[in-house]
């Protein structure tokens, strides 16, 4: 939002605070000054009191900057205090309806269940999904956490059951009511008695076993957590982190932080060799490689695992966001990407398959082989690539090869070894991206600025300075 669009907002804080005459607001404004008050009362412990109008009683400017600020470090978000275009953007994602921070709780303190076997009843199904879909969504979200701990879970059709699982719609009877599709999507309470260990799910939402609109398994893992006494993670890669992301189940693996979370809880797993999971990448790790970086439209692109990170020339903070957040369709792991600005299309690349990307968008047709490009059979994965005017660079262990892009072929002479092509480049190239007349290549955690004007590296220093790390 640029700073006229947000002195609306800026003026109401001021409004709050020195009980001014009513200001008259657009509608678009008055949309978001209540998307930020419904967000900070249902998320934030903002106190409910009066719905905000020009004409009603006004909340003091302190707490309202206060309970941005704590939402805005929650999310790792530049901490202003001010609804910017960025928290904005946050308070509108799909979610769990339970709070980042205070009590959504029956019990004091931070209850667990005495018993480590549990039972689950589902009291009735959506009817988007047949009920043998349903079933097996809930009982592999309960094993998620079945294998890194010592609880067991067991399905119930009757009498009493430790964790009632529900799909109702807007108010239901526990003070929480739902919002209609693309809000809230679910909300579970902690360990208790009566409703506690419940999980309630929206029933307006779509729910699927795909990448369509909310996958059913991702949603009930993460209620679960709650259910059994784990609050929401500000790590933006756990899955109980309170925005939904989309991952593919079928591989799916719980994040080292959930595994340390449930654990300290019930302790380890009975299992003889204790289960581990995946790490969120921390943009500051001095040891941080990259998978594969391209720009697009002026951003530069950093693919790390199944996450990336977006760097914009005009913004301080570098976002980092899952791969499926953007494109579901794509694998993780991404390894080589370049864009072909005089075509405004970056192509990502994964073993031998590419994507088209025109903007955000995936293009029609696609994956296809990179034997399109003119590689031999034996040439199975690319590890970085790069486009430069009319031609595109390929490097493949320690060989580049050359692609003509107007012709649509591979350029004959090649591949040549990069260090006669590149000198000063000696290791295998994990990443590379044009920078004004620079390659910036990316080898383990360093990066090299090569000069194509020189013909030669000119300055080489810890990568994470790309992320704006000191």
């Amino acid at each position: 939002m640029s700073g006229l669009k947000m002195l609306p907002l800026l003026l109401l804080l001021h409004v709050w605070l020195s009980k001014a005459s009513p200001v008259a607001f657009q509608p678009k404004e008055k949309k978001n000054i209540e998307v930020v008050q419904n967000y900070l009362e249902n998320f934030y412990q903002l106190p409910k009191r009066i719905p905000i109008t020009e004409q009603s009683e006004k909340y003091s400017t302190s707490v309202i900057v206060e309970k941005l600020k704590e939402m805005q470090r929650f999310f790792g978000l530049k901490v202003t205090g001010r609804p910017n275009e960025e928290t904005l953007e946050m308070m509108q994602k799909p979610r769990c309806g339970v709070p980042d921070t205070g009590d959504f709780m029956l019990t004091p303190g931070n209850p667990k269940w005495r018993q480590t076997n549990l039972t689950y009843r589902i009291i009735n199904y959506t009817p988007q999904l047949p009920h043998t879909s349903v079933e097996a969504a809930i009982e592999k979200a309960f094993n998620i956490w079945s294998g890194v701990s010592p609880l067991t879970f067991t399905k119930t059709s009757q009498g009493e059951a430790d964790i009632n699982i529900d799909f109702v719609e807007r108010a239901h009877g526990d003070n929480s009511p739902f919002d209609g599709p693309n809000g809230i999507l679910a909300h579970a309470f902690q360990p208790g008695p009566g409703l506690g260990g419940d999980a309630h799910f929206d029933a307006e939402e779509t729910w699927t076993s795909t990448s369509e609109n909310y996958n059913l398994f991702l949603v009930a893992a993460h209620e679960f957590g709650h259910s059994l006494g784990l609050s929401h993670s500000t790590d933006p890669g756990s899955l109980m982190y309170p925005n939904y992301a989309f991952s593919e189940p079928s591989t799916y693996s719980l994040p080292q932080d959930d595994i340390n979370g449930i654990q300290a809880i019930y302790g380890p797993s009975d299992s003889p060799i204790q289960p581990t999971g995946p790490s969120t990448p921390t943009a500051c790790d001095p040891r941080l490689t990259f998978d594969a970086v391209t720009t697009l439209r002026g951003e530069i692109l950093f693919f790390k695992d199944k996450y990336f990170w977006r760097r914009h020339p005009q913004l301080r903070n570098v976002e980092l966001n899952f791969i499926s957040l953007f494109w579901p369709s794509l694998p993780t792991g991404i390894q080589a990407a370049y864009e072909d600005s005089y075509r405004d299309i970056v192509f990502l690349f994964k073993g031998n398959q590419y994507w088209a990307l025109s903007g955000y968008d995936i293009q029609q047709g696609f994956p296809q082989n990179i034997s399109n490009y003119g590689f031999p059979s034996n040439v199975r994965a690319i590890d970085a690539a790069v486009s430069h005017e009319t031609k595109t660079y390929f490097f493949i262990n320690n060989q580049v090869w050359r692609y003509d892009n107007e012709r649509r072929s591979m350029e004959p002479g090649y591949p040549q070894s990069i260090a006669s092509t590149f000198p000063g480049i000696e290791s295998r190239v994990d990443a590379v991206f044009q920078r004004d007349n620079f390659f910036i290549f990316f080898s383990g955690p360093r990066y090299y600025a090569f000069s194509l004007n020189g013909h030669r590296v000119t300055r080489v220093d810890r990568s994470i300075l790309w992320l704006n790390c000191r």
